[in-house]
């Protein structure tokens, strides 16, 4: 029995020095531009998923969802956000595939995650992500108005979406018809 448990102990050193070795050597492949293993993918979106569950608060918008509220939203959104979540225009960010993780294409595909959720991204940051802590750049207010937005941005009234129309050309997600055409006029 000793030399079993002698050699398990022996097993799990040789392979976390191995792995240390292997991180240390500069054999881990760093660049943001290619698909990184699963086992990375999912422990990282684990820890992720498991950090955001534990520290972010879970607190409920101090704003309404008014239509200013979310226009003001929308423009914040297209200053600060576009460039790597895609645009109002329905195009994806042309840094989707220069980055891993990819930054989601919140226009194209929107978040369903809690407000308190995207509020705390938006905030905070995400580490080894590229998404960046907003708030040493923006005001709690115009981070509660993105959030507003992004959690609505598929139940958007029709003055938003008149709005959006006429900024950008393009009917949003709200109001396309379900085989996702785009408006013709």
């Amino acid at each position: 029995m000793r030399n079993f448990i002698l050699g398990v102990v022996i097993t799990l050193a040789v392979l976390i020095l191995g792995g240390l070795a292997y991180i240390s050597l500069g054999l881990f492949p760093t660049n943001a531009d290619v698909t990184p293993p699963p086992l990375e993918q999912r422990i990282a979106s684990t820890a992720m998923d498991a950090s955001m569950e534990k520290r972010a608060p879970r607190a409920n918008s101090p704003l309404p969802a008014t239509d200013d509220n979310l226009m003001d939203g929308m423009k914040l959104y297209t200053m600060n956000c576009a460039v790597c979540h895609g645009t109002l225009d329905m195009k994806p960010s042309p840094l989707e595939r220069a980055m891993y993780p990819p930054p989601p294409q919140l226009i194209l595909m929107p978040l369903d995650d809690p407000e308190w959720h995207i509020n705390y991204a938006i905030k905070t940051g995400v580490r080894y992500t590229g998404m960046p802590a907003w708030r040493g750049t923006l005001s709690d207010q115009d981070i509660w108005k993105l959030t507003l937005f992004l959690a609505r941005i598929e139940k958007l009234s029709p003055g938003v979406q008149d709005y959006w129309k006429k900024s950008f050309g393009v009917v949003p997600m709200a109001g396309r018809p379900v085989d996702g055409g785009k408006d013709k006029n």
